[in-house]
C-alpha cells in the first residue's frame, strides 16, 4: 500500500510542510532549558494547538513534538526510560488532529540527532546509535504517524544509522540535514556529498533536504547544490524565518510573513517539492506562504542574486562545493 506522503507527491507539484516547533512552543509559556517533548503528556492540549496550527494555515505535513525524543537526549532530563511513553504521546496527538483535518495531512514523526558525536571522531558507535534511532523509530510508528523524518543531521553516519533504523521499523522515511557552516554542515559535508550518499542508500528516504541553518537565502543556495547534483528525488526545504537576532533578552528572527512567501515561492522554482519554516516560522508566515504558493505562477529558476536581491545577503561566500574558496595552504595561514 502506497504511504500517503508518496500519494499526495504524485498528485501534488509541491507540498507545505509546517514552521518552528520550538518558537512556538517558548511562545506558548516553555522555558529553555525544558524539554518540549514531556509536554506531549504534561500539557497535550498545547502540543494540539502546536499542530493544529500549520494544519489551519494550509500545511500539508506536519511533525511531531519529538525533535528531542530519543535516550540519548532525553537523558539530560533524566526521561531515558520514557521514549516510547513520549513519543507514543507525540504521534497519537499527531494522529487525532490529522484525522479532523478534512483532508488528507501528512503526520511526520520528528527524529533529531542525538547529540553526540559518532566514532571515530567521537564515542558513539554505530549499532548503539541505530538502536536509539530504531527505539524511537517503533515507537513514532505505533503511535500513527505517516512517516519519519530524521532532521537537522550534521553527520553522513548519524544519517545512515538513522536510516537503517527506518528500515528496521518497516517505515518510510524523509531526511534532512542542515548546512551551517559556510554552505557545508557542521560536520563538513556539502551538497553535493550528501546527495551521494542518499543514492547510495539501500533505503533511500522518500524526499531529502536541507533544514534550520542559517537564514532562507542560504538554504536556498543548497536547494540549488541539490539540484546541480542532479538528483530526480523530491527535494525538501524548511528555511528559517530570517536571521536570529537577540532583543530584550529573547532570541527573534526578522523575517516577515512577505519574506517567507518569497521564499517559499523560489524555493519551488528552485526545485524544492516540499517547502516549510524551520526556527522563527510562526503560523502567520504559513498562511503567507502558501498563498504565495497557490497564487503565483511558476517561474525560471533563480540565480543567487536573484535569491541574496529578493531574501537579503548570503552568510558567507563559500556554497560548500570548495570551488570558490581558496587553497588550503592560503586557508591555513589565515587560521594562525
Amino acid at each position: 500500500m502506497t504511504d500517503l506522503l508518496t500519494r499526495l507527491l504524485k498528485e501534488r507539484d509541491w507540498l507545505m510542510a509546517d514552521g518552528a516547533t520550538g518558537t512556538t512552543l517558548f511562545n506558548m509559556g516553555l522555558q529553555s532549558g525544558d524539554a518540549p517533548e514531556l509536554w506531549n503528556v504534561e500539557h497535550p492540549d498545547r502540543i494540539r494547538t502546536l499542530y493544529s496550527g500549520p494544519v489551519s494555515a494550509g500545511s500539508d505535513i506536519f511533525l511531531t513534538n519529538s525533535f528531542g525524543a530519543n535516550a540519548s537526549r532525553l537523558k539530560l532530563h533524566g526521561a531515558e526510560g520514557r521514549v516510547r511513553e513520549l513519543n507514543m504521546a507525540a504521534a497519537e496527538l499527531g494522529r487525532e488532529v490529522a484525522d479532523k483535518a478534512g483532508r488528507p495531512v501528512v503526520v511526520a514523526g520528528s527524529m533529531g540527532p542525538t547529540g553526540e558525536i559518532m566514532a571515530p571522531m567521537g564515542t558513539l558507535g554505530r549499532a548503539e546509535a541505530v538502536e536509539i534511532f530504531h527505539e524511537q523509530a517503533e515507537a513514532l510508528r505505533d503511535g500513527g504517524v505517516d512517516v519519519l523524518w530524521v532532521e537537522t543531521i550534521s553527520a553522513l553516519e548519524e544519517f545512515r544509522a538513522a536510516a537503517e533504523a527506518a528500515r528496521r521499523a518497516d517505515m518510510p522515511w524523509c531526511g534532512t540535514m542542515s548546512f551551517d557552516t559556510a554552505g557545508r554542515t557542521m560536520m563538513g559535508v556539502t551538497p553535493a556529498e550528501f546527495v551521494a550518499a542518499v543514492e547510495a542508500l539501500p533505503n533511500p528516504p522518500i524526499g531529502f533536504g536541507a533544514n534550520c541553518g542559517v537564514g532562507a537565502s542560504d538554504l536556498l543556495r543548497t536547494v540549488l547544490g541539490f539540484v546541480a547534483a542532479g538528483t530526480e528525488r523530491p527535494i525538501i526545504a524548511k528555511g528559517n524565518a530570517g536571521i536570529p537576532k537577540y532583543v530584550h533578552g529573547h532570541i527573534h528572527y526578522d523575517g516577515t510573513p512577505e519574506l517567507m512567501a518569497e521564499y517559499a515561492v523560489l524555493a519551488r522554482d528552485a526545485g524544492a517539492r516540499i517547502i516549510g519554516g524551520c526556527c522563527g516560522t510562526t503560523v502567520e508566515h504559513l498562511v503567507a506562504m502558501r498563498a504565495a504558493l497557490e497564487e503565483r505562477p511558476r517561474g525560471p529558476r533563480p540565480t543567487l542574486d536573484v535569491i541574496a536581491a529578493a531574501l537579503g545577503p548570503f552568510s558567507s561566500a563559500s556554497d560548500g562545493s570548495g570551488e570558490d574558496e581558496p587553497p588550503a595552504r592560503a586557508r591555513r595561514r589565515r587560521r594562525r
